[in-house]
C-alpha cells in the first residue's frame, strides 16, 4: 500500500494544474488518468491552439444551479494570473476575438507548461492507470488501481465531463459522487450544434454552408422549464444539413432545453422594416434587389419564397403589411430544435456535482472530509471563448491551496 498526501484522479486541465500547484506547496501528489494521451482535450481545443482563457472572465459568463458558487475561485485566480504563468515559461499568445486568448504556436505549449509545473512539484504521474475501486476508510481513502493499492487522506476528482467520449471522457466522477450520496445536477451536452426534424429542416437544407451574424435568444420567461435561464448572444450562425452550428448556436445551446424554441434575428444591425420602408419611398428598385443588400442572396431568396413575395415587385408598390411581415420573419424567427449533435460534438457539459454540497473556498465536500471536486465535473459551465479553461485553472488553484502537506485532515 503506497501512501500519498493527495491523490488527484483526472489529468486534464484542472487536474494537471492543481497537481503542479499543490506539489510546489509541499504536498506529495499522485496524479492518475486512465487515458494514454496526456490532456487530449487541451490538445484539440481551439483548432489546435487552445483558447486557454478569456480576459473578460467573470461569474456572469458561467451557468450553474448555484450561480454565486464560482465567484470566490474566479476572484482569487484571474486570467492575468495564468498569463503571468505562461510568460514565465516563455509561451507567446495573442487575443483573437472578444477577449479570447490563444497560443501563438500550439496547444502543446499549454500541456508542456502544466507538465513542467508538475515536475517542479515532484508530482508522481501514472498514465494510463485505471482506478478500479475507491473505498472510504477511517483516515481517508483507499484506491485500488491498475498499478496497485494507494492510500490518501485527500482525494481530488478532476475527471471532467461527458463530452467527446472518443478521447476517453466518462462519467466515473459523477458515479462516484452519486454512490457516496452527493446530488448530481442533471447533465446535458452544451456548446453543441442544434438539430431539427428532417421534415421541418428540408426547406432550409439549401442554406447549408451559409454563415452570418445573428442575435439568438432562448430560455426564461413564462412557460420555460424550471431552472431554465435566459441566454442572448450576437455571434455568427452557420446553417448545416442537419440544423444550426457556429459560435452563436453553440453559445445558445447551453441555455436550450428540449421542447423550447430559439429566436433568431438575422438582421441584428438595425431595423429591417424601417430600412425597407425608406427604400420604398421614390424607389424604382425591386424587392429582391433591395433585400439582397441587407441579407445574403440565398437567405433573401429563401424568405421571399417562404412568404410568397415576388422578388421582381417594385419597392414603391410594396404594401406596408408585407414589409412588416417580412421584417418580423427575418428579425424574430422562431425555431424549435428537436435535439443536439450530442456528446460526440459537445465541447462541455452542463450540470454535474451540485455545488451546494461543496465549499466555494476549497472545492471540498461539506459531508465527506478530504474529498474535493474540480473542473468540469462540477456544476459550473462557461460560455464559449476560454471561460471553461479559466474555471479549470481557478477551481484547481482553490483546491491546491487547500490541500495540506503531510495529508492531515
Amino acid at each position: 500500500m503506497e501512501n500519498f498526501d493527495a491523490v488527484i484522479v483526472g489529468a486534464g486541465a484542472a487536474g494537471l494544474f492543481c497537481a503542479g500547484m499543490a506539489g510546489q506547496r509541499g504536498v506529495r501528489v499522485l496524479l492518475l488518468d486512465h487515458a494514454t494521451a496526456v490532456a487530449e482535450k487541451i490538445r484539440i481545443s481551439g483548432g489546435g491552439r487552445c483558447n486557454f482563457t478569456n480576459l473578460g472572465a467573470s461569474p456572469a459568463n458561467f451557468l450553474s444551479d448555484n450561480p454565486h458558487f464560482c465567484r470566490s475561485a474566479l476572484a482569487r485566480y484571474r486570467p492575468s494570473d495564468f498569463t503571468d504563468l505562461l510568460r514565465r515559461h516563455g509561451v507567446s499568445f495573442h487575443e483573437k476575438h472578444l477577449g479570447q486568448l490563444f497560443c501563438d504556436h500550439s496547444s502543446q505549449d499549454i500541456i508542456d507548461v502544466l507538465l513542467r509545473e508538475c515536475a517542479a512539484g515532484q508530482v508522481t504521474r501514472r498514465q494510463p492507470c485505471s482506478v478500479l475501486a475507491v473505498q472510504r476508510v477511517t483516515k481517508g481513502f483507499e484506491l485500488t488501481t491498475s498499478a496497485g493499492p494507494v492510500h490518501t487522506p485527500q482525494l481530488v476528482i478532476a475527471t471532467g465531463g461527458l463530452p467527446i467520449p472518443q478521447i476517453g471522457a466518462s462519467d466515473w466522477g459523477l458515479r462516484l459522487a452519486r454512490d457516496w450520496g452527493l446530488k448530481i445536477v442533471e447533465t446535458r451536452p452544451a456548446l453543441v450544434p442544434l438539430t431539427f426534424a428532417s421534415s421541418e429542416w428540408a426547406p432550409l437544407v439549401e442554406l447549408s454552408g451559409l454563415s452570418l451574424p445573428a442575435r439568438l435568444t432562448c430560455g426564461g420567461g413564462k412557460g420555460a422549464p424550471k431552472g431554465a435561464l435566459k441566454g442572448e448572444f450576437l455571434e455568427d450562425v452557420l446553417f448545416t444539413h442537419r440544423g444550426l452550428s457556429g459560435p452563436g448556436t453553440l453559445q445558445i445551446s447551453s441555455y436550450w432545453r428540449g421542447g423550447q424554441a430559439i429566436q433568431m434575428d438575422l438582421y441584428p444591425q438595425g431595423d429591417l422594416a424601417n430600412s425597407l420602408r425608406e427604400a420604398k419611398n421614390g424607389s424604382r428598385r425591386q424587392l429582391g434587389t433591395v433585400l439582397a443588400q441587407h441579407l445574403p442572396n440565398r437567405l433573401a431568396e429563401f424568405w421571399l419564397q417562404r412568404l410568397g413575395l415576388n422578388p421582381s415587385q417594385p419597392m414603391a408598390e410594396m404594401k406596408d403589411r408585407d414589409i412588416e411581415r417580412l421584417a418580423q420573419g427575418v428579425q424574430a424567427w422562431s425555431l424549435k430544435p428537436d435535439g443536439t449533435e450530442g456528446w460526440k460534438k459537445a465541447e462541455v457539459m452542463v450540470g454535474g456535482v451540485d455545488t451546494r454540497q461543496l465549499s466555494s473556498q476549497t472545492m471540498a465536500s461539506l459531508s465527506i472530509p478530504g474529498l474535493h471536486f474540480i473542473g468540469e465535473v462540477v456544476d459550473v459551465t462557461g460560455w464559449l471563448g476560454g471561460y471553461n479553461f479559466q474555471w479549470a485553472w481557478a477551481s484547481g488553484a482553490a483546491c491546491a491551496e487547500a490541500l495540506r502537506p503531510g495529508g492531515t485532515l
